[in-house]
């Protein structure tokens, strides 16, 4: 069986693609396990599978136009950022953790002075990954990286609709060097697929960027087969809270808020949905931000001035227009947005959209809409705003806008999410863990040096020493 790829510019079909069925998941595990076992890549020197994956970065960066054009096409993400943001987002991955390999450590316990004992971490052998639609490279890099450079066999599921610039990265590592079979990219959906990768016992340890719906399948997988190491990164409600002093960041706080708000059409994450406003400036910073997502570019995601493209089907788009329409049934006020823009036959293409006055208990302040509309809530207490901010079920991401660290440091230790970024929209960069709570999934599972303990285990050596 093929899958047909979809372009969500204007509907073209862009080539097919093999569902990797079960029976063949399970070959390529065992085959994986058997290039792991033979230590073409997990005996080699740390420094030579460094010199391997700096190589990899080093083709990844010569092809970033073709890298950028397949996420653009496969995805419908503006060409712009992807060339800005994805490429060079995952050709720095690529390198740091080529350059971290060998930054990690096990550790000596203080024992008697007749025995040794230590622990050190091991690679699983076997590990997988299920990628996202919404950033195809850039999620891959962050898990080809880790579990590559700790000498792990890696297979990695790209979404039905984005396999292609992954693909790509599979054939620049044969490239680079990179022995065959170490990474594989296995097409397919989530249902058959992904469900095969999750229960495979062979398997020793999967990461998962996608929906809790994904998240839970994949946890159930993992307990009824070999009880796998799961790490999720999963949906957001991430709310953007600005406090009464919040305008004193001028342009830089409107320009964050519409980057949270509208980044790959909201598609994303960590996608800031959700704006809280001191009542003292709140009906200032709906104006500009109302201004500022009125003068994006809605367009064909090839031209270089776009700023949103497509959403990435029919079935997404009309379930955002739907939560839309019921929030403003419910109460809420369209600032702007009117629905759909004609820009390119073939293709969904929603206007950035600002709900205000939200009725406290409208679905759409809890349910993650996935898409380019931003609801805004008043407050008039820091307690009222951690409280809004934490009344959801989601805690993946925060941003805190004021210019008092005191303030600052209260929300941001008040806030239920893995990460919280102050007077900035911000993940933060490779240096810091990534990862959420509650229905979000797990803190700290990607970059920095705790991606590596997603991808290795401990194991504790006990020495006795002889009589002196």
């Amino acid at each position: 069986m093929t899958l047909t790829l979809v372009g969500p510019a204007d509907g073209a079909a862009l080539g097919t693609v093999p569902e990797t069925t079960p029976e063949e998941v399970a070959a390529h595990a065992r085959d994986a396990q058997a290039v792991f076992d033979s230590g073409v890549w997990s005996g080699l020197p740390p420094r030579d599978r460094a010199a391997a994956l700096l190589r990899l970065a080093d083709l990844m960066d010569r092809d970033a136009e073709t890298l950028a054009m397949l996420d653009c096409e496969d995805a419908g993400k503006p060409i712009t950022e992807c060339r800005e943001n994805d490429v060079p987002g995952a050709v720095e991955t690529i390198r740091w953790f080529a350059e971290a390999l060998d930054k990690t450590y096990g550790r000596v316990s203080t024992t008697s002075r007749d025995v040794l004992a230590f622990t050190e971490r091991e690679p699983y052998g076997v590990v997988a990954a299920i990628l996202p639609w919404n950033y195809p490279l850039a999620m891959a890099a962050w898990k080809i990286g880790p579990a590559l450079a700790a000498g792990n066999c890696l297979l990695v599921k790209p979404a039905d609709a984005t396999p292609r610039s992954v693909q790509h990265v599979a054939a620049l590592a044969r490239e680079a060097g990179i022995p065959d079979g170490v990474l594989r990219v296995l097409t397919g959906t989530g249902p058959i697929t992904g469900a095969a990768l999750a229960a495979d016992p062979v398997v020793g340890a999967i990461s998962v960027t996608g929906s809790a719906r994904t998240g839970r399948a994949v946890l159930a997988a993992a307990a009824a087969s070999n009880l796998k190491r799961v790490s999720l990164e999963l949906g957001g409600k991430s709310p953007q809270i600005v406090l009464d002093d919040g305008l004193a960041f001028g342009d830089r706080l409107v320009d964050g808020l519409v980057e949270a708000a509208f980044l790959t059409s909201g598609q994303n994450c960590t996608a800031g949905s959700r704006v809280l406003v001191h009542a003292s400036i709140h009906d200032e910073v709906v104006s500009r931000l109302v201004a500022a997502a009125r003068a994006l570019r809605v367009g064909h995601p090839a031209d270089p001035a776009t700023r949103l493209g497509p959403v990435i089907h029919d079935a997404a788009a009309d379930r955002i227009l739907a939560a839309v329409r019921d929030a403003v049934a419910a109460g809420a006020v369209l600032a702007t947005g009117r629905g759909e823009a004609d820009v390119h036959a073939g293709g969904r293409y929603l206007e950035p959209t600002v709900l205000v006055d939200v009725p406290a208990d409208a679905a759409i302040l809890r349910t993650e809409v996935f898409g380019p509309v931003v609801t805004v809530q008043r407050f008039t207490t820091r307690d009222e705003a951690v409280a809004l901010a934490n009344d959801v079920d989601h805690g993946l991401a925060a941003s805190v806008w004021t210019t008092r660290l005191d303030d600052a440091l209260a929300v941001a230790r008040g806030v239920h999410a893995g990460v919280v970024s102050v007077g900035a929209y911000s993940e933060g960069d490779l240096t810091v863990p990534f990862g959420g709570w509650k229905e979000s999934g797990f803190g700290g599972v990607e970059k920095s040096l705790a991606a590596f303990e997603q991808r290795t285990r401990v194991k504790t050596v006990w020495v006795q020493l002889g009589p002196r």
